[in-house]
């Protein structure tokens, strides 16, 4: 305890006579402060962390509720009352020993007292506060005292500060608002049908009246023309409309939705609500608050806009949504025809989003119908436009308008109404905005050293994928605008490339367009997917490919003096766009695109292509071998072509599948491997390669053997090293790393059980001893042992049934026995020699060990069973209470387990096991450690306070037993501490505790024992707390 305060004054009994001297409670309270300055203010990292552990005692006495309201009360300090705010939250929320319904609603109307008596508290104060006031209220909502749902009356609580100052009416405001989002958000700590079983019932009887009373609160404020300047003025009406979009925000349904679909979201607005949004007077209050009040507050109002615009469909009938459709144009073209608050940009970024929901939510053929649609897609597509030429200006913003265009742009062959939708006059605007945008960039980043955008992989992707649908509308232009713009930078980069004048600056500039217009060439050909294409449009996909072609022989043909790494990864962003339109056995080979190709570069079918695929592949693993990502996608283009099965036949292919060494794939070698993480992309490249072998494998074991033949070296080369005492062991840790990749990726293709058979024969059982031999030796190295597991997890995958053996074959049984062979013996050493994090999940372990597996703890080398006892020793004392109810069991179970032992061997039963014996020998040389045990769970039990008794009772009894005579001296030390008058009453709680009780651990003594311990622990505190002087727990322990 931090202060020792006899305080009998609660909340529920304020009347109560205080009988306590002032001077100690003075000092108390104000020790309370300074911890609470200390851990608010403090920058000494060691004196905030005795802070919060002396505050944290606190929490957890059992006076801390009369305690906060002194605090509330008489501290002088805003930290001590958030102190008690916190604490009184943290009391409510319990789930364990709740707070009587009527403690619970003096706590709610003390603290609305509180905070109306006293409107200018530190913010802070403040928040906590109402945060209290929300917790109270959502968790009692089904709370009745006579018949009446006492916590229900939120509107009527709030009432009284709407009516007063206009410090009162931001905290009504505030407590709404609060209170709304409280129930909105789902606790962990309480079950999830509950959350929702109160969320619909605030919904159903409060939610809608809420909202109403903010649209009409922010009516007035709008009508009053409020002096904004002013802070609390200012402050109110942010508030109104955090509580109006928090009304609006509200998961009316209980689908949780998550943020990142911001822009698929339907707000699932009730029935009941309809009459709020007929009434155009709704949507037109914010339109007009947008205009009318300062651009901090303005982002708040297009949010709310954003929430209203995404109303669920199936709330009006065709002519409401018409209607209301045709208020929310009007609105966007306002503010598109007033655009002064836009450069904001949190106010741009909400707009964006407002206007992404337009189509989300609505269909092209209604927004045709709206009567200045026209003006207002002008509008728009202008606004599009500047934004995208405004590059550098708030660029995650840019995703929304993308969208916005993109499901216009396919919605265009789908839409029938007669009006015109005027998309092929805006959306090639669009296009050429972004692209030419993007082009323009480059110089800038590259002259100022700014961020480039081709960095975030993520980012590109999302806005190229986009692009792919917009750039399909109106093909013929996006062909047409990149032809132009590739030729000319293509020209330029050649001129460059042959001139002796000229600088790496503006070569790197060049190759950084041409990286842009190859992703983008990529995007476009991909989205040939989501429209029905013609011949005419598959030719002008080939004339593009025919130049990204050409490219890809101008910089291959220099990768031995330079590179680039971004137009290479554009390059394999391309070929695998291009892969996924016109490769495989569903394209037409007809295509006009093959048609282009062989004209231009003499590739007359899809064979040829794929030579230029592979040569590519075999091109880049030369040359780029060290560079991991390009390396990695350059696999993963080759993995996903592994399918095609004409590929075997390409020379190149053939080649690969006869020498997949170091000499011919540097990424393959093993010494100048960085890091051993560096060799995951060795995985992808023998899933390909093994899909290639299957091809035309059947039962060929020769063909097999042969393919196999740079492995089998290699793990010669690990057995060799293995077998002696000094090898290097980086190397060899690095060739069983990529050996084991390598044969995952192997075993992943060998999904046919002929297939996988030759490779269950060829590692067993030549080769296995080697993988268990590296468990053993590297079993603390994750970056070894884990690729060897992932290799036998891959071993006993049953993929299409691979694993259905013959009933006369042995290969099941032989597959689990080395299986469970490497589990145990990677789990025993990890576990019982390496294991330092003592955390939840390492006593959860403890606790199953010594309940089902005693006799393998017996077994264990003396230092190993020390190092147990030591582990649950600390852990008795950990302030995690799941730790220590886990080491309680732990210890029970020990304890229990060495109990039956020596009975046994006192009654003379047959002699018992040598582990056994081993067990008994190591308690018998080190008894200090049960005994040090007992004291400890006898001392939190008498002197701390104890959350899991019941726990604590279970071992204390058989400790007890095993230790009579030591206890026996405890017992005497404790009631000789006590003060003459009371040793005999503290003598008589220790004979009351053992009064019944039989010396064994059956059940029914088990419990007669926690009953007592019950009834001791209360006397036993009653005793102490009556004592002029207290008992040093430290002085009782030595």
């Amino acid at each position: 305890m931090i202060i020792g305060l006899p305080l009998c004054c609660s909340l529920s009994v304020a009347d109560k006579p205080r009988v306590f001297h002032l001077s100690v409670f003075y000092q108390g309270l104000a020790q309370l402060e300074i911890l609470c300055k200390q851990l608010y203010e403090t920058t000494d990292t060691a004196v905030r962390h005795q802070a919060e552990k002396a505050l944290v005692e606190f929490t957890n006495s059992p006076d801390c509720l009369s305690k906060c309201q002194l605090l509330l009360e008489r501290g002088s300090s805003s930290y001590s009352q958030l102190l008690a705010a916190t604490c009184l939250s943290k009391l409510v929320s319990r789930t364990s020993n709740p707070l009587p319904l009527e403690q619970r609603i003096d706590i709610r109307n003390y603290v609305l007292n509180y905070l109306a008596t006293r409107p200018k508290l530190a913010a802070f104060v403040t928040q906590a506060l109402i945060q209290l006031y929300a917790r109270i209220t959502k968790l009692g909502w089904f709370d009745c005292q006579k018949d009446d749902y006492v916590f229900r009356n939120v509107i009527a609580d709030v009432t009284r500060f709407l009516q007063d100052s206009v410090e009162h009416c931001i905290i009504g405001v505030t407590i709404l608002s609060q209170l709304t989002n409280e129930i909105n958000q789902a606790d962990t700590t309480h079950p999830l049908t509950k959350h929702r079983k109160i969320a619909s019932s605030f919904r159903d009887s409060s939610l809608f009246d809420i909202f109403t009373l903010s649209c009409n609160l922010l009516k007035q404020a709008s009508g009053k023309n409020l002096n904004l300047n002013d802070e609390s003025q200012h402050g109110l009406l942010m508030q109104l409309l955090k509580l109006s979009y928090n009304c609006l925000n509200y998961d009316f349904i209980g689908t949780s939705t998550d943020e990142s679909s911001d822009d698929l979201c339907t707000v699932q607005i009730p029935t009941s609500w309809r009459s709020a949004f007929l009434d155009s007077s709704t949507l037109q209050l914010f339109f007009n608050l947008y205009h009318s009040i300062p651009p901090s507050l303005s982002p708040l109002v297009l949010s709310c806009l954003v929430q209203i615009a995404s109303v669920r469909r199936s709330l009006f009938n065709n002519a409401e949504r018409a209607k209301f459709l045709s208020h929310l144009v009007d609105g966007v073209k306002r503010i598109l025809a007033n655009p002064q608050c836009l450069p904001d940009p949190n106010n741009y970024h909400e707009f964006c989003r407002l206007l992404a929901r337009l189509k989300s939510n609505y269909q092209l053929g209604e927004l045709v119908k709206v009567e200045n649609y026209p003006e207002v897609i002008r509008l728009i597509a202008n606004f599009t436009v500047t934004s995208l030429q405004h590059w550098e200006f708030a660029p995650n913003s840019v995703h929304y308008l993308l969208s916005l265009w993109q499901r216009l742009a396919a919605s265009v062959p789908y839409v029938k109404a007669t009006e015109p939708h005027l998309l092929e006059t805006y959306t090639p605007e669009v296009t050429k905005a972004y692209i030419t945008s993007r082009l323009e960039s480059v110089h800038v980043i590259l002259r100022d050293g700014l961020e480039d955008p081709l960095d975030d992989a993520g980012l590109v992707q999302q806005q190229l994928d986009q692009l792919s649908t917009i750039g399909r509308c109106e093909y013929e232009k996006t062909c047409a605008l990149l032809v132009q713009l590739f030729d000319q930078a293509a020209q330029t980069y050649q001129e460059l490339l042959q001139s002796t004048n000229s600088s790496a600056a503006d070569i790197t500039v060049q190759e950084g367009r041409l990286t842009w217009l190859v992703y983008i060439i990529g995007a476009v050909i991909g989205g040939r997917v989501s429209f029905a294409s013609t011949d005419e449009q598959d030719a002008m996909d080939g004339e593009l490919v025919c130049r990204v072609l050409q490219l890809m022989n101008l910089t291959d043909s220099r990768l031995a003096q330079a590179g680039n790494e971004r137009l290479e990864l554009a390059m394999l962003s391309f070929f695998e766009q291009f892969r996924k339109i016109y490769i495989g056995d569903q394209v037409q080979k007809s295509s006009k695109l093959y048609r282009r190709l062989s004209e231009v570069l003499g590739l007359n079918d899809e064979t040829m292509v794929l030579s230029v695929f592979i040569g590519k592949i075999i091109t880049n693993l030369k040359y780029w071998g060290q560079c991991e990502p390009i390396t990695s996608k350059t696999l993963q283009l080759l993995n996903d072509l592994s399918s095609v099965r004409k590929l075997v036949k390409l020379s190149a292919v053939q080649f690969m599948l006869n020498n997949h060494t170091s000499e011919h794939f540097s990424f393959l070698g093993v010494n100048n491997q960085s890091n051993l993480s560096d060799m995951r992309c060795r995985t992808t490249f023998y899933t390909a390669l093994g899909r290639l072998l299957m091809v035309d494998l059947g039962e060929d074991e020769d063909q097999f053997e042969q393919f196999m033949l740079p492995l089998t070296a290699a793990f010669e080369a690990v057995a060799q090293m293995l077998s002696t005492n000094t090898f290097n062991e980086q190397e060899a840790k690095r060739t069983l790393v990529g050996l084991v990749r390598d044969l995952r990726g192997i075993a992943f293709a060998f999904n046919a059980k002929t297939s996988f058979m030759m490779l269950f024969d060829w590692i067993y059982p030549a080769y296995m001893p080697i993988l268990q031999r590296a468990i053993e030796l590297w079993y603390h190295d994750p970056a070894c042992t884990t690729p060897v597991l992932k290799l036998m997890a891959e071993l006993v995958h049953n993929r299409s049934q691979r694993l259905q053996f013959d009933v006369s074959s042995p290969n099941g049984i032989l597959l689990f026995r080395e299986t469970s062979k490497m589990i145990t013996t990677y789990g025993t050493l990890r576990f019982l020699t390496s294991y330092q994090l003592k955390n939840q999940s390492f006593y959860s372990l403890l606790e199953v060990l010594t309940q089902d597996h005693m006799n393998f703890i017996a077994s264990l080398e003396p230092h190993v069973v020390m190092y147990i006892l030591s582990s649950i020793s600390e852990g008795l004392t950990a302030l995690d209470t799941m730790v220590c109810t886990g080491c309680c069991s732990s210890l029970d179970h020990i304890v229990t387990y060495l109990f039956k032992q020596l009975s046994r061997s006192t009654k003379k039963r047959p002699t018992p096991m040598a582990t056994d014996d081993r067990f008994l020998h190591i308690m018998q040389q080190h008894p200090e450690m049960i005994q040090q045990m007992l004291s400890t769970v006898l001392n939190i039990i008498i002197f701390e306070d104890c959350r899991n008794q019941w726990s604590m009772s279970r071992p204390l009894l058989g400790l007890i037993l095993l230790n009579e005579k030591y206890f026996a001296d405890l017992r005497n030390s404790i009631v000789n501490s006590q003060p003459p008058e009371k040793q005999q009453a503290m003598h008589l709680c220790f004979e009351n505790l053992m009064e019944g009780i039989e010396r064994n651990l059956l059940t029914k003594n088990r419990d007669r024992f926690t009953q007592n311990l019950s009834v001791f622990r209360r006397e036993v505190n009653d005793s102490m707390k009556n004592s002029t002087y207290g008992v040093n727990s430290n002085d009782m322990m030595s």
